[in-house]
C-alpha cells in the first residue's frame, strides 16, 4: 500500500512541493497540460522573465513586464483643422492637438514600438518610463501607415525589454492581459480572451486586415500599448475599439509587426511596390452599366491615379482588369496581395477588357510614395 502511494501523481506532485519550501527561494505551479513546474526565484533581471514564461499569475506577469511599458505624448502643431481622427471610439481634432498613447520597449538600446497613429506628423514626442520623473524626448525611427505601426527611440538608461511571443499560437478562448495608459491614467491593468482572430475593419481611411479581436477592456490612451499572453510576451498591439459596443476592441498581431520589424529600423519606413489604380469588384449593377455580360469575372477600374505606373503604362478607367502575369482575377484583394508579393521594379502583365477588346499591357512597378 506505501509502495503505491509512493509510485502514486500525488505523492510525486507532493515531493515536488516538499523541494520548492527545503529549496527556499522557489515556488511550483502547473503547466498548460496539469503537470507540475517548478520555477526559480522571481528575483533579478534575468530570472524574472523566465518565471513569466512557465505561466505566472496575472499579478506577477504585470510586475514583470509594467515597467517595459511607456506612456506617450505627442504634440501635432498646425494651424490648419484637417478633420478628426476617430480610434477607441472617440473623435481626436487634428489640428494643434495633444495625443496620447501608449508604446512598449523592445530593445534595452530605447526603441520603443506604438502606433503610428499615436505619433502621427507630431512635432514633438514625449516618452515618459516607469519609475521616471521627467519625460525623455523620442524621435521616430520608422513608420508604416498601412499596418499603423512605429517604432520610436529614446536614450534612456537601465532599459528592459518585453519579449515578443508567438500570435499565430494565440487560440480564441486563450487569456490576455492589456497595459496601458486609458486617459493619463498611466499603468492601468485588464484582462480578458482572445475573442477571434483574422478580423478585417476599417477606420476612416485605414483598412485593417487582420486584427486579433479582444474583450480585455481597452480605452482612449490604451493605443499603441502591449496585449500580453501568461508568458508575459506580447503577442498584439491594441490599436482601435468598436464605437457603437462593449468588449470589443483591435489589436494588430506581434507577428505582423515583427514581419517588418527590420525594414522599420533600417530603412525607416516599408518599401511596397503599387500600380496606382482604384478598383470595384465585378457586379450585376456594373455589369449593366459598362453594357457587358453578366459573367464577366474581373475588377473594374475605378481610376488611374496620375504619375502612377499604371497611368505611365496607358491604363485607363473603366478597363475590367480579368488577370495578372495569367492568373485570373476575380476580386480587387487578389490584385493587392499580387503586388504587394513582388518588388519594386519588376513587370507584370495585365490582361484587360477595353470596350469588349482584350489587350495586354504590361506594368513596371514603382516604390509606393
Amino acid at each position: 500500500m506505501v509502495k503505491r502511494f509512493i509510485e502514486s501523481p500525488a505523492a510525486k506532485y507532493l515531493i515536488v512541493a516538499l523541494l520548492a519550501f527545503f529549496l527556499g527561494s522557489a515556488y511550483f505551479g502547473l503547466d498548460r497540460a496539469g503537470q507540475a513546474v517548478l520555477n526559480s526565484d522571481r528575483t533579478g533581471s534575468d530570472t524574472a522573465y523566465a518565471s513569466v514564461q512557465t505561466g505566472s499569475g496575472v499579478a506577477d506577469i504585470v510586475e514583470m513586464t509594467g515597467s517595459s511599458v511607456v506612456y506617450i505624448e505627442a504634440t501635432v502643431n498646425r494651424d490648419v483643422d484637417r478633420g478628426t481622427m476617430q480610434f477607441y471610439g472617440f473623435n481626436i481634432p487634428r489640428s494643434n492637438r495633444t495625443a496620447t498613447g501608449t508604446g512598449f520597449i523592445i530593445d534595452s538600446q530605447g526603441y520603443i514600438m506604438t502606433n503610428q497613429h499615436v505619433i502621427d506628423e507630431a512635432s514633438s514626442i514625449k516618452v515618459t518610463v516607469q519609475g521616471t520623473d521627467s519625460p525623455y524626448t523620442a524621435t521616430v525611427v520608422g513608420s508604416d501607415y498601412d499596418l499603423d505601426l512605429a517604432v520610436l527611440k529614446i536614450e534612456a538608461p537601465n532599459l528592459r525589454a518585453i519579449p515578443m511571443g508567438n500570435s499565430d499560437l494565440m487560440r480564441p478562448g486563450d487569456t490576455v492581459i492589456a497595459i496601458g495608459n486609458p486617459f493619463g491614467l498611466d499603468h492601468s491593468v485588464t484582462t480578458g480572451v482572445v475573442s477571434a482572430k483574422g478580423r478585417p475593419i476599417t477606420v476612416q481611411d485605414r483598412h485593417y486586415k487582420n486584427l486579433i479581436q479582444t474583450d480585455a477592456a481597452i480605452n482612449s490612451g490604451n493605443s499603441g500599448g502591449p496585449l500580453i499572453n501568461l508568458q508575459g510576451q506580447v503577442i498584439a498591439i491594441n490599436t482601435a475599439v468598436s464605437a457603437n459596443g462593449q468588449g470589443i476592441g483591435f489589436a494588430i498581431p506581434i507577428n505582423t509587426a515583427k514581419g517588418i520589424l527590420q525594414e522599420l529600423m533600417t530603412v525607416g519606413k516599408v518599401v511596397r511596390p503599387y500600380l496606382g489604380i482604384n478598383m470595384a469588384d465585378m457586379n450585376p449593377e456594373l455589369a449593366a452599366q459598362l453594357q457587358i455580360s453578366q459573367d464577366t469575372k474581373g475588377v473594374v477600374v475605378a481610376d488611374v491615379v496620375s504619375g502612377s505606373p499604371a497611368a505611365a503604362a496607358g491604363v485607363k478607367a473603366y478597363d475590367i482588369l480579368v488577370s495578372i502575369d495569367g492568373n485570373p482575377v476575380e476580386k480587387g484583394t487578389q490584385v493587392q496581395e499580387y503586388v504587394q508579393s513582388q518588388q519594386v521594379g519588376q513587370t507584370v502583365s495585365l490582361g484587360l477588357l477595353r470596350q469588349g477588346r482584350s489587350i495586354t499591357i504590361s506594368v513596371t512597378l514603382k516604390e509606393k510614395p
